[in-house]
């Protein structure tokens, strides 16, 4: 990981003064983003603003590893949800504009920053917004290729759609209704890829499942329940209100090794980044 050298820890102090200020140049700098923010998190829990903050410090930490998991946690929540990445890209270029504007600021405030520390801030700058983009679209177009690709399967019933996020963590993003038949398969085939995969953590999303009957809960329960034997660690996301009610009407519960999250972008924050 990068250091952060003297002249940064100073900007990241008064960044952090001026964190209020930087938010509300930001968003007038977002011009066409700013009345969507509310729609994103509406969308996909994603908080933009929470999000910059986090992207800055990371830039201004030089915590380059940290910013490509993050870009790459952002791309796949980004293409989990379709949200148009014009917003991102006018987002990001914003942040950029936003931290030069402050860098000025700061360094006309003080004068003992010799000119050669100015250079190398706005080529370590440039560099780590250029790398999280990058990052980020390439995370954003191979996850939405696999969703795309995993969409295709489902229809067609002929394989378990478990996308890798790295050597260990995969997700199962299912999607539609789920009835005995498919929980059959499903099991079948995902205590198969666990097993040849050697996954660690698998992170199953319903959030795409409108509608699942009451036996193919119980069938689902126990296909945890077999991930769980395995060795594998099974984190649910996406839950809807309605499944809900048939979870707690069929009078059984999930193991205490099983957790639930709200989201997908929640068990990838989780356990994605370190």
């Amino acid at each position: 990981m990068a250091q952060s050298s003297g002249y940064s820890k100073q900007f990241k102090e008064f960044y952090m003064e001026n964190s209020k200020a930087f938010e509300q140049t930001l968003l007038s700098e977002a011009v066409n983003v700013q009345d969507k923010i509310d729609e994103i998190m509406r969308v996909g829990n994603i908080d933009l603003v929470n999000n910059a903050h986090t992207l800055v410090m990371y830039i201004i930490n030089g915590e380059d590893e940290h910013l490509k998991q993050f870009a790459e946690q952002e791309g796949i929540a980004w293409a989990t949800h379709a949200i148009d990445l014009s917003f991102k890209l006018e987002w990001v270029h914003s942040i950029r504009r936003t931290l030069w504007l402050f860098i000025e600021k700061y360094y006309k405030g003080n004068d003992n920053n010799e000119i050669e520390d100015f250079f190398q801030l706005e080529t370590e700058i440039n560099n780590r917004v250029d790398d999280f983009l990058n990052t980020f679209f390439i995370r954003y177009s191979t996850y939405k290729d696999a969703l795309i690709q995993t969409q295709q399967q489902l229809v067609e019933n002929l394989s378990v759609p478990i996308i890798p996020i790295n050597e260990s963590i995969s997700v199962l993003p299912l999607i539609g209704t789920m009835d005995p038949d498919r929980v059959d398969i499903i099991q079948d085939k995902v205590l198969t890829k666990v097993s040849e995969l050697g996954i660690a953590t698998l992170i199953v999303d319903l959030s795409g499942v409108a509608k699942m009957e009451r036996e193919s809960i119980v069938d689902l329960k126990k296909s945890i329940d077999g991930l769980n034997m395995m060795g594998c660690k099974a984190v649910i996301t996406g839950l809807r209100k309605e499944i809900v009610r048939e979870v707690l009407d069929t009078g059984l519960a999930f193991n205490q090794q099983t957790e639930t999250l709200a989201t997908l972008q929640q068990a990838l924050s989780k356990y994605f980044l370190p």
